[in-house]
């Protein structure tokens, strides 16, 4: 088999090529993709070339990360699984390009059970289950606290919040661009510069920005914590001693994991979390160049995805 996938050959050159597909197994599922989801914090890291140096890192690479589609297909021992729609958090299937993450493309080989059946009914929003995991997985932490100040309002700061206001909290959350300060429900927006409190005991930073780390301790109540829920491309450094005054104590959130993306799609299936309105913008996949410069460079554009519907 082959299919079409997004290549991104080297930074800043991304085209949709054909390219092969490993053979299916016993325990694997065949996905015709319906939609993928553009993710502005790691590809836009791989599209600059800025994204730090892992283990399978290196181009060309297929990207993506939030896959929604069909299972149409199936080996031996994955036959029940045909007709069920999935989400799948990316698939290393390719023959020729790495797969990094591997999710951007017409048609998915991967293990069973990375194919996790959804309602319905989310459509496209079915590939924000990523980033409401990342999220869940930030406060879910032993000893989490709740976020008091969430520094950004794209997906995922707005995904942290409604879970922060279903949790009984009610965060106030700092974005410096005026056109994404809009959509808020049960928390506020504000500038940065608007904001004289002090005494957060719980920050998480969606930002990505290295640099912010000073002024978020200078916000933070001692013995508070400072999570980092964004990718960060730039090191961490911050000043010693008003750390050491507040006694403030910072943690890394990585990746999600399977806990985590089960119980969001338990709390948008009974209403406790909403994936409405943050889908902004639906591309058809041949037209992928132009909707990468679009997600990583128009504030307006909370997330693109890629319709696969037409293009396998």
């Amino acid at each position: 088999m082959d299919t079409f996938a997004v290549v991104l050959r080297e930074p800043g050159r991304l085209f949709v090529d054909r390219v092969g597909l490993a053979p299916v197994g016993a325990d694997d599922v065949v996905v015709d993709v319906e939609w993928s989801g553009i993710s502005t914090g790691t590809e836009r890291l791989l599209w600059s070339g800025a994204m730090p140096d892992f283990p399978g890192m290196g181009y060309p690479l297929v990207p993506g990360y939030e896959t929604v589609g069909r299972v149409v297909g199936a080996g031996s021992g994955a036959q029940h699984r045909v007709g069920e729609r999935v989400f799948v958090p990316g698939a290393r299937c390719f023959d020729g390009v790495r797969a990094l993450f591997g999710g951007a493309a017409g048609r998915l080989v991967a293990p069973q059970a990375r194919a996790h059946a959804i309602d319905e009914a989310l459509g496209e929003r079915g590939v924000l289950l990523a980033l409401a995991a990342t999220a869940r997985h930030a406060m879910a932490s032993p000893g989490a606290r709740v976020p008091e100040l969430i520094v950004g309002h794209g997906v995922l700061g707005r995904l942290l919040a409604r879970l922060a206001c279903a949790e009984g909290g009610t965060p106030t959350v700092w974005e410096a661009d005026p056109g994404r300060c809009g959509g808020a429900d049960g928390y506020r927006v504000i500038h940065p510069d608007a904001d004289e409190r002090r005494d957060y005991a719980a920050i998480y930073d969606c930002s990505g920005d290295a640099a912010l780390l000073d002024r978020l301790i200078g916000s933070l109540a001692p013995g508070g914590e400072i999570v980092l829920a964004g990718f960060y491309s730039a090191p961490i450094r911050f000043d010693f001693a008003p750390a050491f005054m507040r006694e403030a104590r910072l943690r890394v959130a990585a990746e999600w994991r399977a806990p985590d993306l089960a119980a969001v799609a338990t709390a948008v299936a009974d209403g406790r979390l909403s994936l409405d309105g943050l889908v902004t913008h639906v591309e058809h996949a041949d037209r992928a160049p132009g909707a990468y410069q679009a997600a990583f460079t128009e504030p307006a554009c909370l997330k693109m995805v890629l319709d696969w519907r037409y293009r396998r």
